[in-house]
């Protein structure tokens, strides 16, 4: 018999701690995954009942390489957290070609990747959950930002379309939607909104621990989205009250 576990990606910083501490925080069995070995391997250390494993996501046959691993130490995935992922920032035409790519196959492909690999144990138990990480950009498109923004939109897409697909099977897929959120995800992406734009993002970043803990009580309630926030709510609802052409242009309207 194999052990249930719950796999939480990109657990080395930001909302895969707190997934992780959480999760652990109910007694749950996990397996965090990130590429920095040192941080999940403290993080495996502090909570206990957990083990580190470090893969680069973005790679070739990486999720194959990680569901060898799990069946290697006898663990099937009861919960997935697809949170592995980055962003950049700039003109499209002026990023890196490999480095977007390389986005779309980890935010994008790998997160497909898992899903499919993970969803028929799923189903054939009856039981289980996957938790996908959008955000609120997914309801709109992002200048400036113009592939992360489209990657959101896909896994929204995504999850939405699963989340009918098997719900009767008695398995939850869920996409979180976070607005600006307080980690390592500007650093990373060089997202350094300028003048007004700073305040406004400073004072909307939502505190890390809570999005975690929305998202959770949103799964548990078997909700195929989770918002929180009332302002990100609105936010996300924007395309809805006013011509696609003014929500693209107040985006792009952020200077970075």
């Amino acid at each position: 018999m194999t052990a249930s576990v719950a796999l939480v990606t990109g657990a080395s910083a930001g909302l895969g701690v707190d997934f992780a501490r959480q999760l652990a925080a109910k007694g749950m069995r996990l397996v965090l995954v990130a590429r920095r070995k040192d941080r999940i391997d403290t993080l495996a250390a502090e909570l206990g009942n957990a083990r580190a494993v470090a893969a680069d996501l973005s790679l070739p046959g990486a999720s194959d390489a990680l569901m060898a691993d799990l069946g290697a130490h006898g663990e099937h995935v009861e919960l997935l957290v697809n949170n592995a992922g980055f962003g950049l920032a700039g003109r499209f035409a002026t990023l890196d070609s490999k480095r977007q790519r390389q986005m779309i196959d980890l935010n994008c492909g790998t997160l497909v990747e898992l899903a499919h690999a993970v969803l028929p144990g799923m189903i054939e138990r009856k039981s289980g959950a996957i938790l996908n990480v959008a955000s609120t950009a997914a309801f709109q498109p992002g200048p400036g930002m113009a592939v992360y923004f489209a990657t959101k939109a896909f896994v929204l897409s995504f999850s939405e379309a699963l989340h009918e697909e098997v719900r009767k099977h008695g398995v939850v897929i869920s996409a979180l939607c976070p607005g600006p959120t307080a980690t390592e995800f500007g650093d990373v992406a060089g997202w350094k909104p300028a003048g007004p734009s700073a305040k406004i993002f400073v004072d909307m970043a939502a505190n890390s621990a809570s999005v975690v803990r929305a998202s959770l009580e949103g799964l548990e309630n078997g909700r195929a989205i989770v918002i929180p926030g009332l302002l990100n709510k609105a936010t996300a609802q924007a395309h809805r009250l006013f011509p696609r052409s003014w929500v693209r242009k107040a985006a792009g309207s952020i200077k970075l």
